[in-house]
C-alpha cells in the first residue's frame, strides 16, 4: 500500500488526538498542518512531527504534495474548509458532525464527486473492531430482529461561553457534538430512515441545546436517545432483539468492549479489543484503504449513513426552532 501524505487543518484538542494516531499509523505520513497563525502551526508540527506547517488554510490547500486533509476545525467551519480543499483536489476526512445541515453536506458530496475525490466523515466509532463485530452479531441474527435501541451520551460540562460547545457561531450544542453518536448507532442498527422523529431540548441562553432527548420510530422498532452537558451519565448503549441483547459499557469508549446476552439475560459472549494507539488509528486505516482501492466513499462510513443522521438532526433543530448564525449563507 502506498503511504499517503496527510495534512491536518486545525490545531485544537481533536487535532492533537488525531495527530498522535496519524504519527504512528504505517499507512500514513503526517506531512503538514495548517492553522490561522504560523506560530500555532509551527508549535503543533514540532510537537507531533509534521514535515511542513502553514499559517493559513489557503497555503495548506495549495500544497500539491498533500494527498488528503483531515478537517479538525469547529463545525461551523467544516463546510468552508472542506470546499477549499476539495476545490484544490484534496481527499477529505472531515470530523463529525460533518456539517451544520444536510444542504451543506449535499454540496460537499457533490463537489467531491465531481472532482472524483474520496470524502468520509471521521466517525471513529464505525471503524473500530468491536463496533463492527456488534453489527456482525446483529446481521447474523444472534439477537433476532432488533426491536429497541437505547443510547445516551451525557457529560457534565461547566458552562463557559468561550468554549465552542456553547457557542452558536461555532455550531455548538449537544446535538452535533454528542447526539450524533447515538443517532449513528440507531441508524446502523435499523438501517433505514425512521418513520417518525419526536424530540425535545433544553435550549440555553445562547441559543444552543444544553440537553436533548429523541424518540425514533422505525418500521419494526424504536430508539430512545439522549445527550447533553447538564448531567453525568454512565452512557451505556443497549440493543434489544427478540432473542437477546447487546450492551456497550460506556458510550464514548464503548467501542472497545461489548457483551452479548440471551433472552434470559445470561451472557453468552464478550469482546474486548483495547486500542492499539488511541482509537483513531482505525478510521485512518479505513481512509487509506479506500484511497488505495480508488474508492470515493467508505464502505464502513458510507455517505448514505452520514446523510441519514444529518437529516434527523435537521428535523430535531427544526422542531426546536434552533438555527445557527449565518447557517443559510453558503459561501462558495
Amino acid at each position: 500500500m502506498k503511504k499517503y501524505r496527510f495534512a491536518i487543518l486545525g490545531t485544537g484538542r481533536i487535532a492533537a488526538t488525531f495527530a498522535k494516531a496519524l504519527s504512528e499509523v504505517s499507512e500514513a505520513e503526517f506531512y503538514a498542518v495548517g492553522s490561522r497563525t504560523k506560530q500555532k502551526a509551527d508549535a503543533f508540527a514540532e510537537k507531533f512531527g509534521a514535515v511542513k506547517s502553514y499559517g493559513s488554510y489557503e497555503e495548506l490547500a495549495d500544497d500539491k504534495d498533500i494527498d488528503a486533509v483531515y478537517i479538525a476545525t469547529p463545525m461551523s467551519c467544516h463546510f468552508d474548509n472542506a470546499m477549499l480543499c476539495i476545490n484544490k483536489g484534496k481527499h477529505i476526512l472531515c470530523e463529525k458532525s460533518v456539517s451544520l445541515d444536510s444542504r451543506q453536506l449535499d454540496i460537499m458530496l457533490k463537489a467531491a464527486a465531481e472532482k472524483e475525490l474520496l470524502f468520509m466523515e471521521a466517525m471513529w466509532t464505525k471503524c473500530r473492531p468491536v463496533y463492527i463485530k456488534v453489527l456482525d452479531w446483529i446481521r447474523q441474527g444472534r439477537i433476532g430482529k432488533v426491536k429497541y435501541v437505547k443510547a445516551d451520551f451525557n457529560n457534565l460540562v461547566r458552562y463557559d461561553r468561550s468554549d465552542r460547545l456553547f457557542a452558536p457561531e461555532l455550531g455548538g450544542g449537544a446535538l452535533l457534538d454528542l447526539l450524533v453518536y447515538p443517532l449513528t448507532l440507531s441508524s446502523d442498527v435499523f438501517g433505514e430512515y425512521p418513520e417518525s422523529v419526536t424530540s425535545a431540548a433544553n435550549i440555553g441562553k445562547d441559543g444552543v441545546d444544553l440537553s436533548n432527548a429523541v424518540i425514533l420510530k422505525y418500521k419494526n422498532g424504536f430508539a430512545a436517545l439522549s445527550s447533553g452537558f447538564e448531567v453525568p451519565n454512565n452512557n451505556n448503549a443497549l440493543i434489544s432483539g427478540e432473542k437477546g441483547s447487546i450492551i456497550f459499557s460506556d458510550w464514548f469508549f464503548c467501542t472497545s468492549e461489548a457483551a452479548l446476552y440471551d433472552r434470559n439475560g445470561s451472557e453468552i459472549e464478550r469482546i474486548n479489543i483495547p486500542d492499539e494507539i488511541n482509537g483513531y488509528e482505525y478510521e485512518i486505516r479505513e481512509f487509506c484503504r479506500c484511497l488505495d482501492k480508488g474508492l470515493k466513499e467508505s464502505t464502513l462510513v458510507p455517505h448514505s449513513s452520514t446523510k441519514t443522521v444529518m437529516k434527523i438532526m435537521d428535523k430535531c433543530r427544526s422542531d426546536w426552532n434552533m438555527q445557527y448564525p449565518d447557517e443559510n449563507v453558503i459561501k462558495m
